[in-house]
């Protein structure tokens, strides 16, 4: 099989790129790992909520549909609204196709799946981060005999019904899992690498992402750039996080020193027994399958230009993985302007 374009990951950023491929005269498919539609979202733990009202965390084309209730949309909502999206523009999706190797061949890229071999003129890496959990390597981790537990596997809180348990990490999904599992533990203790940044009520992810964006405008003009509000890493207070807030349990820790079989134990002695871990202390980029191309550097990125273009490899694109691949583009609402820009780059 020979293709223009091959799209490597089928949720928002594969998506977002296949709406404006489909513009174009390319030939193309998007190959995802997942058995059904939706990327990483139906993997969410199942209270997670959007932190942007519904028109402000779409795909380009169509708008999300806003909740009966006027809110942020939940979870499921948003893969209804991925699946929906794949069929309302017959995208080319095959599933389930995992990648595990692209290679450099003399005219194309190689790219390998599951006994599946097909060429590729352009490959779009769109995998996203959530294959690739990260937990730091604290001293004794290996030693602790209770639940360690990712926030990429952790689902609901009553699985932690009366235990002891430490939550670990100072972000949006720290903050929020934290204000549902100290509903139902006996203790609950917020561990957070420096202290936490809550944004006001009325904030949320459209205004950071407004905010962002004047921001990039402001750069391309030379002009300075408006006072910063916020960070999209900053803790949005969503009604779960308003709500723990009220009971006085958003108080975190300092890190832990190291870990014995049954606590944590902190450099001035102080020691708390643990139950379970939830390290909520995000990912990294998911890139092992561009290992053979020699891009990966050895921060785990890699180098693109400001379309995402690679440096290293002309024929490789890379979308959705931070703002080193396009401002905001590992969300909803900011994946638009990268996706137009590595088609077009493409398509040029």
């Amino acid at each position: 099989m020979r293709l223009d374009v091959l799209v490597i990951g089928g949720g928002q950023a594969g998506l977002a790129a296949g709406y404006f491929l489909r513009r174009t005269a390319l030939s193309f498919e998007i190959w995802d790992e997942g058995e059904t539609p939706g990327g990483a979202w139906p993997r969410a733990w199942d209270s997670l909520t959007l932190f942007s009202p519904a028109a402000h965390s779409s795909l380009p084309g169509w708008p999300m549909p806003a909740p009966a209730d006027g809110g942020y949309p939940p979870r499921d909502a948003v893969v209804e609204y991925l699946a929906a999206y794949e069929a309302r523009y017959s995208l080319p999706v095959r599933r389930p196709r995992r990648v595990t190797a692209v290679r450099a061949g003399t005219d194309a890229l190689v790219v390998e799946a599951d006994g599946i071999t097909a060429e590729a003129r352009h490959v779009i890496s769109a995998t996203g981060t959530w294959a690739a959990p990260h937990i730091p390597d604290v001293p004794g981790r290996a030693l602790f005999r209770g639940v360690q537990m990712h926030s990429a596997q952790y689902r609901r809180p009553d699985t932690f019904a009366g235990q002891s348990v430490l939550v670990v990490g100072g972000g949006n999904s720290g903050a929020q899992i934290l204000a549902e599992v100290s509903r139902h533990a006996a203790r609950c203790t917020w561990v957070t690498e420096r202290e936490p940044v809550f944004l006001p009520d009325d904030v949320d992810g459209r205004v950071l992402f407004e905010r962002a964006t004047a921001r990039w405008q402001a750069e391309r003009e030379g002009k300075p750039p408006p006072q910063q509000l916020g960070g999209l890493g900053n803790i949005v207070a969503v009604p779960p996080v308003r709500e723990a807030r009220a009971r006085g349990v958003l108080v975190s820790r300092p890190p832990f020193a190291r870990l014995d079989a049954h606590s944590a134990i902190w450099a001035d002695g102080a020691r708390i027994p643990a139950d379970a871990i939830l390290w909520c202390t995000g990912f990294r980029p998911a890139l092992s399958h561009l290992a053979p191309l020699g891009v990966v550097e050895a921060d785990g990125l890699v180098r693109v230009d400001e379309d995402g273009r690679s440096l290293r490899e002309a024929r490789l694109w890379l979308l959705g993985y931070g703002d080193w691949t396009g401002m905001a583009s590992a969300t909803l609402a900011g994946v638009t302007r990268a996706a137009r820009a590595v088609a077009r780059g493409i398509a040029g």
